[in-house]
């Protein structure tokens, strides 16, 4: 794959063909993004594309501008799904002409993979701003919003937990019964339409190892992570998970009951453990995603005290 030529003077060239060393002032312009906007330390993320850039092995582009490099995408294909993992464009030049250029050339190799049959896209910096670029190229949109709590500002019940339920902390041991909860909590819901791997039992272990073995949502904190059981049984019902994703930030990864437990306040306390936990460890902000038509965990999370920062969509595309 070359260089190629969209407009007379934007040019877009294979990330393969380039060091990672050219994209460092993007690097650090989307470092600061992230930091500011939405108290995320994004740098362990970009040190793994410098990895990946450096040893050939990124699929993706990059996007000069009048000779300048000003933004950036790359993508992750496997079995029968492509996920675009990442896409910046420094606020310096014209952002939404890059993005779209950009974002044609990436769907346009992904396309042509043999038997590709998915592709999603999450994407927050830009917000709804690429709204128009991801309908015009075919995706389904699921209209999301990104919340931060400032944790000293939390509202807490202060209720104790019910006598029926025993709340315990993570462990390990726990990872094949809430890989099922997880596949049960997401049957029909709009969310498993966003991430597929919520479909399956097999599908949600990857989500889980990604979540709490890899750095895929930052450093996973069992401290402030818990799962919720009958008093009387050993079933798992419910569980928050939580990531450390900057210094005095955290995020909250999942929170998921299972049916037939809903609606009786499980969410609210797993939510308030973390919460607690959080403030012992002195951290200041905890954020998360939602998306709009799940009312019910968006109104707990609003009464919690979280408030929206960031709206974007989650795109799927569909062979």
């Amino acid at each position: 794959m070359g260089t190629r030529q969209p407009s007379a003077h934007m040019q877009i060239v294979d990330l393969r063909q380039l060091r990672s060393r050219a994209l460092e002032s993007v690097f650090q312009e989307e470092a600061k993004y992230w930091l500011e906007e939405l108290h995320w330390d994004y740098r362990p993320s970009l040190d793994l594309v410098r990895k990946f850039m450096d040893s050939r092995a990124l699929a993706g582009y990059a996007a000069s501008k009048d000779g300048r490099l000003a933004g950036y995408g790359f993508y992750v294909i496997e079995d029968h799904k492509g996920l675009i993992g990442g896409l910046f464009v420094s606020p310096q030049f014209p952002q939404r002409e890059i993005l779209q250029g950009l974002l044609t050339e990436i769907l346009g190799a992904m396309r042509a993979t043999p038997r590709l049959q998915r592709i999603e896209a999450q994407l927050m910096p830009f917000g709804s701003d690429l709204d128009p670029a991801l309908l015009s190229q075919h995706f389904r949109l699921y209209p999301r919003q990104f919340m931060l709590l400032p944790l000293s500002e939390a509202t807490l019940s202060g209720l104790p937990v019910s006598p029926g339920l025993r709340i315990e902390p993570w462990t390990d041991r726990a990872f094949e019964s809430a890989a099922r909860l997880i596949h049960l909590a997401y049957a029909d819901h709009v969310d498993s339409q966003i991430n597929d791997q919520y479909r399956t039992e097999s599908g949600s272990i990857k989500f889980l190892r990604n979540v709490v073995l890899l750095p895929g949502c930052g450093q996973f904190l069992p401290e402030a992570s818990f799962l919720a059981r009958p008093a009387t049984g050993d079933q798992l019902v419910g569980m928050v998970l939580t990531s450390t994703v900057a210094e005095a930030s955290a995020h909250t990864t999942q929170l998921c009951v299972m049916p037939g437990y809903q609606g009786h306040q499980i969410g609210r306390r797993l939510m308030e453990h973390s919460i607690e936990a959080l403030r012992r460890r002195q951290y200041k902000w905890l954020s998360l995603t939602v998306t709009f038509s799940n009312t019910r965990a968006a109104s707990l999370y609003e009464s919690l005290g979280f408030h929206a920062v960031k709206a974007f969509a989650a795109g799927v595309w569909e062979a």
